[in-house]
C-alpha cells in the first residue's frame, strides 16, 4: 500500500512539474508576441446598431483576452442601449481596475462593439426592440448587486466570464449560454 502511495504522489509531482513547464512556455511566448496592449485597436468593430435608432438594444460580446491567454480564453461583456437613449452603456469586469483601487465592475457609456485589445468581438446574444428595456433595468439592477465587486482572480475567478454569467442567472429572460471559453463563467454558481 505505501509503494503505491508513493508511486501516486510521484505520478503527481511529475504531473505538476510539466504542467508548470508548459504554464512557463505559454507565458515565454505570449510575452514574446510582438503585441503592446497600449498601442491595440480599441475601435468600433461595427457590429451594433447606430444608437440613435429608437428600439431598444441588448447585445453580449466576448473577444479573445489579451496575450497568450486568448489562445483559449475569452473576455465577455454587455452593451445595453433603452429604446430613449442615443448610447448604449456598457457593463463588464476588468481585472487591472483593481491596481487603481477602482471596483472591478465598470459600468458606463461606450463603444459597444469595441476591439477588446486588438481583438475582434463576436455577438454571443442578441435582444431588440420590445421588451428589451425591462430587460436592461433587469440587467442593471443584478450588475449592481454582484457579491464579487473587489475580486478578480483569472482562475478560476470571479472574473470578467463570472460576472456575465451571474448576470445570466438572475436575468434567465437573457437565455444566456456562454462557450466553454468563457472561463470563470461557473465560479459561484
Amino acid at each position: 500500500m505505501d509503494d503505491n502511495n508513493q508511486d501516486c504522489q510521484e505520478k503527481e509531482e511529475g504531473l505538476k512539474k510539466i504542467i508548470q513547464i508548459i504554464m512557463s512556455l505559454m507565458l515565454l511566448v505570449g510575452c514574446s508576441s510582438g503585441k503592446d496592449w497600449r498601442t491595440a485597436s480599441r475601435e468600433s468593430a461595427g457590429i451594433a446598431p447606430d444608437p440613435h435608432l429608437k428600439e431598444a438594444v441588448l447585445q453580449v460580446y466576448g473577444a479573445p483576452t489579451w496575450g497568450w491567454r486568448g489562445w483559449f480564453a475569452i473576455h465577455t461583456w454587455i452593451a445595453a442601449k433603452r429604446s430613449a437613449e442615443t448610447e448604449y452603456t456598457v457593463y463588464e469586469v476588468i481585472g487591472w481596475r483593481l491596481y487603481r483601487g477602482l471596483p472591478v465592475i465598470r459600468i458606463e457609456k461606450d463603444l459597444p462593439d469595441r476591439y477588446w485589445f486588438g481583438e475582434r468581438p463576436r455577438l454571443l446574444r442578441e435582444h431588440r426592440g420590445d421588451g428589451v428595456d425591462q430587460l436592461i433595468a433587469k440587467v442593471d439592477k443584478a450588475a449592481r448587486a454582484y457579491p464579487w465587486p473587489t475580486t478578480y482572480e483569472a482562475f478560476p475567478g470571479p472574473n470578467s466570464n463570472t460576472f456575465i454569467a451571474w448576470i445570466g442567472r438572475q436575468v434567465p429572460e437573457l437565455r444566456l449560454e456562454l462557450p466553454f471559453s468563457a472561463i470563470g463563467s461557473g465560479y459561484g454558481s
